[in-house]
């Protein structure tokens, strides 16, 4: 059985000089201002055994900016939690803390849902 690593889509190999693997997704996003994100902050207890997190969602930017944002919260709300699918996950209801870091920040457009 022979293994195939994960994203040649089964390329072995070519013998045209000018070829490149083309790389898949979407080109990288040029990351707003904090001024212009539309952040909406949110309470969550689905499937997650009736424990609260708190989402901010609606970042639109690079993604390494959206973890840099994701660790700043964390650090400064004093909980763990993770950046997945383009949302910022913090444990806890921490809405007032995030709310008021964003403002702060200059993260104006923040919105609790």
């Amino acid at each position: 059985m022979q293994k195939k690593k994960p994203g040649r889509d089964g390329i072995v190999f070519s013998t045209d000089p000018g070829f490149r693997m083309e790389e898949e997704g979407q080109p990288a996003q040029e990351t707003l201002p904090p001024q212009q994100q539309k952040l909406r902050i949110r309470l969550d207890t689905k499937q997650r055994a009736g424990k609260a997190v708190t989402l901010v969602e609606g970042f639109s930017g690079k993604g390494t900016d959206l973890e840099e944002l994701g660790k700043r919260l964390k650090t400064f709300c004093g909980t763990g939690g993770s950046v997945k699918d383009g949302l910022i996950i913090i444990q806890g209801d921490q809405r007032e803390k995030i709310g008021q870091w964003l403002l702060k920040n200059g993260y104006a457009n923040a919105k609790r849902i």
